[in-house]
């Protein structure tokens, strides 16, 4: 009798997996095909915004008094350089569509993709 009980407890295991993989490629396909590119990034020092600039226009930026250094090369932003210990935000590496961010926490920095337009961004 108990292991009657274990095939079914299986049963529901392996269809509550199978159901959960399937929404998780679902959702990975509606983001990833519903991203759409930005035009330009801003910048924030402690929540103020102190810059925007476009994503077509390539350039080197220095910020925070040159303690992070913002790229903009063929409608990507990244950080080259952070004096931050642990240099997340320069291995978060490019980001070029709406929504994404770059985040030096002990600079207190974030740069952030948005639309051309005015549109609506995606969080992704």
């Amino acid at each position: 009798m108990s292991e009657k009980r274990n095939v079914k407890k299986l049963r529901y295991d392996i269809l509550l997996i199978a159901v959960l993989l399937v929404i998780s490629a679902v959702w990975v396909m509606i983001t990833v095909f519903s991203r759409t590119e930005g035009g330009k990034v801003e910048v924030e020092i402690e929540g103020a915004l102190v810059a925007s600039y476009s994503l077509e226009e390539n350039g080197e930026y220095p910020l925070n008094g040159g303690t992070n250094i913002l790229v903009i090369e063929d409608g990507a932003a990244y950080l080259t350089y952070a004096n931050c210990p642990d240099k997340v935000c320069v291995n978060r590496g490019k980001i070029r569509y709406n929504g994404q961010s770059i985040i030096c926490l002990p600079n207190k920095l974030t740069v952030t993709v948005r639309a051309k337009d005015g549109g609506a961004d995606i969080v992704q």
